[in-house]
Protein backbone atom coordinates (compact mmCIF):
# COMPACT_ATOMS: atom_id res chain seq x y z
CA UNK A 1 0.00 0.00 0.00
CA UNK A 2 0.78 2.98 -1.11
CA UNK A 3 2.03 5.44 1.86
CA UNK A 4 0.25 8.35 2.54
CA UNK A 5 0.35 11.22 4.66
CA UNK A 6 -2.91 13.22 6.39
CA UNK A 7 -2.47 17.02 6.76
CA UNK A 8 -5.19 18.67 8.67
CA UNK A 9 -5.69 22.53 10.09
CA UNK A 10 -7.14 23.17 14.02
CA UNK A 11 -7.25 26.27 16.00
CA UNK A 12 -6.15 26.59 19.72
CA UNK A 13 -6.31 29.55 21.91
CA UNK A 14 -3.81 31.59 23.73
CA UNK A 15 -5.40 34.49 26.13
CA UNK A 16 -2.50 36.66 24.98
CA UNK A 17 -2.75 36.65 21.34
CA UNK A 18 -6.14 34.82 20.68
CA UNK A 19 -6.68 32.46 18.45
CA UNK A 20 -3.93 30.75 16.49
CA UNK A 21 -3.78 28.13 13.64
CA UNK A 22 -1.65 24.70 14.17
CA UNK A 23 -0.83 21.86 11.77
CA UNK A 24 -0.29 18.22 12.58
CA UNK A 25 1.02 15.62 10.34
CA UNK A 26 -0.21 11.80 11.17
CA UNK A 27 1.70 9.47 9.78
CA UNK A 28 -0.21 5.82 10.17
CA UNK A 29 1.94 3.76 8.67
CA UNK A 30 5.79 3.07 11.38
CA UNK A 31 7.81 1.20 8.37
CA UNK A 32 8.49 4.44 6.39
CA UNK A 33 11.92 4.99 6.25
CA UNK A 34 12.98 8.51 7.60
CA UNK A 35 14.06 9.93 4.70
CA UNK A 36 10.80 9.85 2.78
CA UNK A 37 9.78 12.97 4.42
CA UNK A 38 12.17 14.59 2.64
CA UNK A 39 10.70 13.53 -0.64
CA UNK A 40 9.52 16.54 -3.26
CA UNK A 41 6.19 18.31 -3.86
CA UNK A 42 5.92 16.89 -7.11
CA UNK A 43 6.42 13.33 -5.67
CA UNK A 44 2.85 13.91 -3.52
CA UNK A 45 -0.26 14.04 -5.05
CA UNK A 46 -3.64 15.76 -3.21
CA UNK A 47 -7.00 13.28 -3.22
CA UNK A 48 -10.42 14.16 -2.39
CA UNK A 49 -11.89 11.81 -1.11
CA UNK A 50 -15.96 12.50 -0.54
CA UNK A 51 -14.70 16.02 1.24
CA UNK A 52 -11.97 14.00 2.96
CA UNK A 53 -8.92 15.63 1.62
CA UNK A 54 -5.13 13.70 2.26
CA UNK A 55 -2.06 13.94 0.80
CA UNK A 56 -0.28 10.60 -0.86
CA UNK A 57 2.49 9.61 -3.01
CA UNK A 58 1.92 10.13 -6.22
CA UNK A 59 1.84 6.39 -7.92
CA UNK A 60 3.86 5.85 -11.17
CA UNK A 61 2.78 4.77 -14.33
CA UNK A 62 4.17 1.57 -14.12
CA UNK A 63 2.60 0.75 -10.86
CA UNK A 64 -0.97 2.50 -11.13
CA UNK A 65 -3.56 0.94 -12.56
CA UNK A 66 -4.51 0.88 -16.31
CA UNK A 67 -6.41 4.66 -17.35
CA UNK A 68 -10.10 3.44 -18.69
CA UNK A 69 -10.70 3.69 -22.28
CA UNK A 70 -12.31 7.34 -23.48
CA UNK A 71 -15.46 7.15 -23.79
CA UNK A 72 -17.42 6.88 -27.10
CA UNK A 73 -18.34 10.45 -28.21
CA UNK A 74 -21.82 8.26 -29.70
CA UNK A 75 -22.53 7.32 -25.92
CA UNK A 76 -21.71 10.80 -24.83
CA UNK A 77 -24.24 12.74 -26.89
CA UNK A 78 -26.74 10.23 -26.08
CA UNK A 79 -26.22 10.29 -22.33
CA UNK A 80 -26.25 14.35 -22.80
CA UNK A 81 -29.85 13.92 -24.95
CA UNK A 82 -30.55 12.18 -22.15
CA UNK A 83 -30.45 14.24 -19.84
CA UNK A 84 -31.76 17.33 -21.64
CA UNK A 85 -35.05 15.01 -22.34
CA UNK A 86 -35.34 14.15 -18.27
CA UNK A 87 -35.02 18.23 -18.00
CA UNK A 88 -37.64 19.19 -20.54
CA UNK A 89 -39.97 16.63 -18.96
CA UNK A 90 -39.02 17.77 -15.20
CA UNK A 91 -40.06 21.68 -16.60
CA UNK A 92 -43.12 20.32 -18.48
CA UNK A 93 -44.49 19.05 -15.21
CA UNK A 94 -43.78 22.24 -13.63
CA UNK A 95 -45.57 24.58 -15.59
CA UNK A 96 -48.53 21.79 -16.51
CA UNK A 97 -50.77 23.40 -13.67
CA UNK A 98 -50.02 27.14 -14.89
CA UNK A 99 -50.78 26.34 -18.57
CA UNK A 100 -53.90 24.42 -17.54
CA UNK A 101 -55.29 27.46 -15.44
CA UNK A 102 -54.31 29.89 -18.09
CA UNK A 103 -56.56 28.36 -20.45
CA UNK A 104 -59.39 27.83 -18.05
CA UNK A 105 -59.24 31.48 -17.20
CA UNK A 106 -59.25 32.05 -21.15
CA UNK A 107 -62.21 29.68 -21.32
CA UNK A 108 -64.22 31.11 -18.52
CA UNK A 109 -63.79 34.95 -20.16
CA UNK A 110 -64.64 33.74 -23.66
CA UNK A 111 -68.13 32.12 -21.96
CA UNK A 112 -68.68 35.52 -20.35
CA UNK A 113 -67.97 37.60 -23.03
CA UNK A 114 -70.46 35.33 -25.48
CA UNK A 115 -73.16 35.01 -22.58
CA UNK A 116 -73.13 39.21 -21.96
CA UNK A 117 -73.57 39.55 -26.08
CA UNK A 118 -76.33 36.79 -27.02
CA UNK A 119 -78.37 38.02 -23.50
CA UNK A 120 -81.24 39.91 -24.20
CA UNK A 121 -81.60 43.90 -22.70
CA UNK A 122 -83.81 44.26 -20.18
CA UNK A 123 -87.27 45.27 -21.36
CA UNK A 124 -88.89 48.42 -19.73
CA UNK A 125 -92.87 47.80 -20.30
CA UNK A 126 -92.73 46.27 -16.84
CA UNK A 127 -91.48 49.31 -15.28
CA UNK A 128 -93.98 51.17 -17.00
CA UNK A 129 -97.01 49.02 -15.33
CA UNK A 130 -95.48 49.69 -12.36
CA UNK A 131 -96.25 53.69 -12.28
CA UNK A 132 -99.93 52.42 -13.13
CA UNK A 133 -102.66 52.51 -10.68
CA UNK A 134 -102.83 48.79 -8.86
CA UNK A 135 -106.58 48.84 -9.81
CA UNK A 136 -105.87 48.46 -12.95
CA UNK A 137 -103.14 46.38 -13.12
CA UNK A 138 -103.75 42.75 -13.55
CA UNK A 139 -102.48 39.55 -12.88
CA UNK A 140 -100.71 38.60 -15.90
CA UNK A 141 -98.67 42.06 -15.76
CA UNK A 142 -97.43 41.21 -12.28
CA UNK A 143 -96.61 37.42 -13.58
CA UNK A 144 -94.49 39.28 -15.96
CA UNK A 145 -92.65 41.37 -14.24
CA UNK A 146 -92.01 38.78 -11.44
CA UNK A 147 -90.72 36.44 -13.90
CA UNK A 148 -88.36 39.32 -16.28
CA UNK A 149 -86.86 40.27 -12.57
CA UNK A 150 -86.11 37.19 -11.66
CA UNK A 151 -84.75 36.35 -15.03
CA UNK A 152 -82.15 39.42 -14.36
CA UNK A 153 -81.49 38.03 -10.57
CA UNK A 154 -80.16 34.75 -12.36
CA UNK A 155 -78.48 36.23 -14.98
CA UNK A 156 -76.64 38.38 -12.40
CA UNK A 157 -75.68 35.90 -9.93
CA UNK A 158 -74.34 34.22 -12.71
CA UNK A 159 -72.25 37.15 -13.98
CA UNK A 160 -71.47 37.28 -10.35
CA UNK A 161 -70.53 33.78 -9.73
CA UNK A 162 -67.85 33.69 -13.13
CA UNK A 163 -65.95 36.78 -11.43
CA UNK A 164 -65.48 34.96 -8.65
CA UNK A 165 -63.82 32.00 -10.23
CA UNK A 166 -61.78 34.47 -12.59
CA UNK A 167 -60.88 35.75 -9.38
CA UNK A 168 -59.68 32.83 -7.96
CA UNK A 169 -58.37 31.13 -10.97
CA UNK A 170 -56.33 35.08 -11.42
CA UNK A 171 -55.25 34.62 -7.24
CA UNK A 172 -54.23 30.86 -8.23
CA UNK A 173 -51.97 32.89 -11.08
CA UNK A 174 -50.04 35.19 -9.03
CA UNK A 175 -49.36 32.53 -6.38
CA UNK A 176 -47.62 30.46 -8.83
CA UNK A 177 -45.87 33.42 -10.79
CA UNK A 178 -44.84 34.25 -7.18
CA UNK A 179 -43.20 30.41 -6.24
CA UNK A 180 -41.35 31.00 -9.33
CA UNK A 181 -39.94 34.46 -9.02
CA UNK A 182 -38.69 32.89 -5.15
CA UNK A 183 -37.33 29.69 -6.26
CA UNK A 184 -34.25 30.93 -8.02
CA UNK A 185 -33.19 32.49 -4.72
CA UNK A 186 -34.79 29.74 -2.38
CA UNK A 187 -34.18 26.42 -4.17
CA UNK A 188 -30.42 27.28 -4.65
CA UNK A 189 -28.18 23.81 -5.28
CA UNK A 190 -26.07 25.17 -2.58
CA UNK A 191 -28.64 24.07 -0.17
CA UNK A 192 -28.16 20.39 -0.98
CA UNK A 193 -27.05 18.13 2.14
CA UNK A 194 -24.75 16.00 0.25
CA UNK A 195 -21.73 17.24 -2.14
CA UNK A 196 -22.59 14.69 -4.70
CA UNK A 197 -26.38 15.86 -4.66
CA UNK A 198 -24.67 18.99 -5.21
CA UNK A 199 -22.59 18.10 -8.12
CA UNK A 200 -25.24 15.90 -9.77
CA UNK A 201 -27.35 19.06 -9.70
CA UNK A 202 -24.91 21.23 -11.25
CA UNK A 203 -24.09 19.13 -13.98
CA UNK A 204 -28.32 19.15 -14.63
CA UNK A 205 -28.45 22.68 -14.67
Amino acid sequence: APFFQISFHHFRFNPFVGFQKATRFCNPLSTVPANSMELDDEDWELINDDGFVYKRLRLHPTTSAAHPPAADPAVVERNRNERKKTILAKLKTRYQKEIHDWELLSNTLQALQNRTKTQPPPSMSPDLSISQSPEHSSDSTFRDLTETLLIQVEAQEASINEISNLCDVAEALCNAQEQLLKQPFVYLPIWESSPRKLITSLCEE
